[in-house]
């Protein structure tokens, strides 16, 4: 069984990136959140799935969906 991971979609300009959030969930992707604004998509799959993923038209990428945790004002660690 494949470990489950998060994933941020980035989707071109000249599509509706609602139209593109369901081709996304029909093909397996667990969607989190819509980000209209920036263009992109983030959802949870596991590997096989998000390679996959990136044969949809209008995916432009698909990446990893890092956690970052910035330190405290005046901190030298950001990561």
């Amino acid at each position: 069984m494949q470990k489950i991971e998060l994933w941020i979609v980035t989707i071109s300009s000249d599509q509706s990136i609602k139209e593109i959030a369901t081709r996304l969930s029909a093909e397996g992707l667990t969607i989190r959140d819509v980000l209209e604004e920036i263009g992109c998509i983030t959802g949870a799959a596991d590997t096989a799935t998000a390679d996959r993923l990136k044969n949809i038209e209008g995916v432009v990428d698909i990446a990893p969906d890092m956690q970052i945790e910035v330190g405290p004002p005046g901190s030298e660690e950001t990561w």
